[in-house]
């Protein structure tokens, strides 16, 4: 259980973690920071293969039409969902700011 009055103590204060050096993750469980990463980097994949796929299309090396309609939707999709999450991330972050002590 959390003491409240321990958490006032001036003294407990922790440095400020460097942004580039990653915490330990939990034994037994992913890291919220690599779920994050994974999935922008999912998304910036998708990105790129829809990118690729409008690209040959133009350029005339594939006619399935289908399957770059598809990639490109793939692509929203994710990207989408990727940009709810933040929204939903920062409106947490604002919450949290206005929760007085």
């Amino acid at each position: 259980m959390i003491d409240p009055a321990a958490m006032n103590n001036v003294n407990q204060v922790a440095a400020p973690m460097n942004p580039a050096a990653k915490p330990a993750s939990p034994a037994g469980g992913s890291e919220f920071y690599d779920l994050v990463l994974n999935s922008l980097d999912e998304v910036n994949r998708l990105q790129m293969e829809a990118d690729q796929g409008v690209q040959d299309l133009y350029a005339g090396k594939t006619d399935d039409v289908a399957s770059v309609f598809s990639a490109v939707n793939k692509a929203g999709v994710a990207f989408d969902l990727l940009m709810e999450m933040r929204n939903k991330l920062m409106d947490a972050y604002r919450d949290i700011q206005q929760i007085r002590l």
